[in-house]
């Protein structure tokens, strides 16, 4: 089987359990905490044609959608879309959802103000290529805002995997349920192995492949961490602290 197909079969069965998860989100500080930080990178009440890749459930394409943006937002999973329409419609708001590849993007060069993606980046088959398709649908001055782990670099690193089953065990102790318990981690992991990012020390990489594909004025902050994870997760994902960039076209 091809990865892609692999990746896709995967997050097909995740669609529900991740939804119940960006709706604790919806409902907890984290939802002012994630528009605070993107608000952080525009300008005072202006309104973005913004591009939310691998939207999963819907979170993003929410968030952004109240915060008086529109919004267009793709994945490569039905199930997911399903599940983020929903989602969408509950709250009232109007996105445009499309089942598409994020490597190929079936947009016309210079259209969106603003890209987001989380936790997406890790899962590409080839990073650079999509990294430059990103560019090229982004309009002169606009921007991309990437978040994400080195989620499985435990994987390559012995020292990264020891860290890892430690916070496993500590949150363990301290009565912390793990959504990713309920997940397949042993097929995850087997996908893991096959993508290019997983055993790349982020991110550093990203800085000199966003460079390479077009960006400028890039802002890297290693640990976002404390802003948008609650006490749960700091404990959960301790050695892996959510990174952003912010990278200008």
């Amino acid at each position: 089987m091809q990865i892609q197909q692999r990746i896709e079969n995967y997050w097909q069965g995740a669609a529900s359990r991740y939804s119940n998860n960006i709706w604790k989100e919806m409902n907890s500080f984290k939802k002012d905490a994630w528009a605070a930080l993107i608000d952080e990178h525009r300008s005072a009440g202006e309104s973005l044609k913004v591009l939310d890749i691998g939207t999963g459930p819907g979170f993003f394409a929410m968030l952004l959608s109240g915060m008086g943006h529109t919004v267009t937002a793709i994945d490569c999973t039905e199930n997911m879309l399903v599940e983020a329409g929903y989602n969408v419609q509950k709250v009232g708001f109007h996105v445009q959802f499309y089942k598409m590849d994020s490597h190929v993007l079936d947009f016309p060069e210079g259209t969106f103000d603003l890209i987001v993606c989380r936790n997406l980046t890790w899962t590409l088959r080839d990073p650079v290529q999509a990294y430059r398709e990103w560019h090229r649908v982004l309009k002169p001055g606009g921007k991309l805002m990437v978040f994400d782990a080195n989620w499985h670099l435990r994987l390559f690193d012995p020292e990264m995997d020891r860290l890892y089953r430690e916070d496993k065990e500590r949150a363990r102790q301290m009565g912390i349920p793990d959504s990713h318990d309920q997940s397949n981690m042993e097929e995850s992991d087997k996908i893991a192995r096959q993508l290019y990012l997983s055993s790349r020390r982020r991110p550093d990489w990203d800085e000199s492949a966003l460079l390479e594909a077009g960006f400028c004025k890039l802002i890297i902050d290693e640990d976002i961490s404390g802003k948008v994870w609650d006490a749960h997760d700091r404990v959960l994902y301790r050695s892996t602290p959510m990174f952003m960039l912010v990278a200008e076209k």
